[in-house]
């Protein structure tokens, strides 16, 4: 693996997932791997999970770890070709990308769009060129469309904690319930007579448009695990918020949060401004909070979130401190995913 920017970037997500959990239940088994190697990780936006985690993962397997904070730290870097620099750029991205590459084995980089200008930010110009002129391989930390460190450490989680119940007449308030403290080894999903978890991604309310890179990242990873025969995916959002398609292919579409989470194993609760009116918060009816009495409609899901969340707006402080959240379980398996992903680079240096 030179690349980590998608899940078009992974050739077995099944074998990415246990290598994860592999990593989980032995930290240091491959502490010697990224000995004398170096992984430079730069910033364009902030980061609190992504930061620590991903340096975290890096010192697991022996490596260096350096941090650049470039939107504070930094030059004001110019991506455009063919202009003269006369103007708050002081340094092009074709030698800054570069001399980084000089220093480093493996580079991560991160950096949102400015939801100005959809075909600038879907055209992912400047993670590209990053790409292009570091010369090394490159693991994304988040750019303008997808965050695949995030959505492999969901996925992780999906597949860590799944439990399903095999008597439909014992899902509501069974015994059989998952208590994360007691789980064991996961399941292989479509194992006979197991079924297959019901995996609901549902927007949820904010002060003010969001990207939609966690959103497309994390439709894009679950439709590929569908297509797996790994669970079954649905997407819940008002109408004006549907995603570009081209990231949901097979997920099915609702405009109704009740229908949409009714019997849900998991629910994914995330915010996103419009795609089709780029960059938009658009309005929205009442109802699309996620709480204890939504929880109730579904088969006891868990509740997951990326975070940062804004507790009671996007989403329920009663359901965040309760038994069914998943949110601090999700972020440590953050590392893992990191670990998997610099392990599987490592490897192919």
């Amino acid at each position: 693996m030179k690349l980590f920017s998608s899940v078009h970037d992974v050739q077995d997500i099944k074998q990415l997932v246990a290598s994860a959990l592999a990593l989980k239940a032995s930290p240091y088994a491959h502490s010697d791997l990224g000995k004398n190697k170096t992984l430079g990780l730069v910033f364009m936006n902030p980061s609190l999970r992504t930061r620590l985690s991903t340096q975290k993962a890096a010192l697991n397997l022996g490596m260096n770890v350096m941090v650049m904070n470039m939107d504070k730290e930094g030059w004001a870097l110019e991506t455009q070709d063919g202009v003269i620099m006369n103007g708050t750029t002081v340094e092009h991205i074709r030698e800054a990308a570069a001399v980084m590459g000089e220093y480093c084995d493996i580079l991560g980089l991160r950096s949102f769009p400015k939801l100005q200008n959809r075909e600038e930010d879907y055209n992912e110009q400047f993670f590209n060129k990053f790409v292009k002129f570091c010369g090394v391989p490159v693991v994304s930390l988040e750019s303008a469309t997808r965050h695949p460190l995030q959505s492999l450490a969901d996925l992780v989680t999906i597949t860590e904690t799944w439990k399903p119940i095999p008597n439909p007449s014992q899902r509501e308030g069974s015994s059989n319930s998952l208590k994360l403290a007691e789980a064991q080894t996961p399941l292989s999903f479509g194992e006979a007579g197991r079924g297959l978890p019901k995996v609901v991604l549902a927007w949820a309310p904010h002060i003010k448009p969001l990207p939609q890179a966690v959103p497309n990242s994390f439709a894009e990873w679950m439709c590929k695990a569908q297509a797996e025969e790994m669970l079954d995916f649905t997407i819940a959002q008002p109408e004006g918020f549907e995603l570009e398609e081209g990231f949901t292919p097979g997920a099915k579409i609702s405009h109704n949060l009740d229908e949409a989470i009714a019997d849900a194993d998991y629910v994914y609760v995330k915010n996103w401004s419009s795609y089709k009116e780029y960059g938009k918060l658009l309005d929205f009816p009442e109802g699309w909070m996620m709480d204890n009495e939504k929880l109730k409609l579904t088969n006891n899901a868990k509740v997951m979130h990326c975070l940062p969340v804004r507790r009671d707006l996007e989403l329920s402080s009663e359901i965040l401190d309760g038994p069914n959240s998943l949110v601090i379980h999700e972020a440590g398996n953050r590392l893992w995913s990191a670990q998997a992903v610099l392990k599987a680079m490592l490897e192919n240096l």
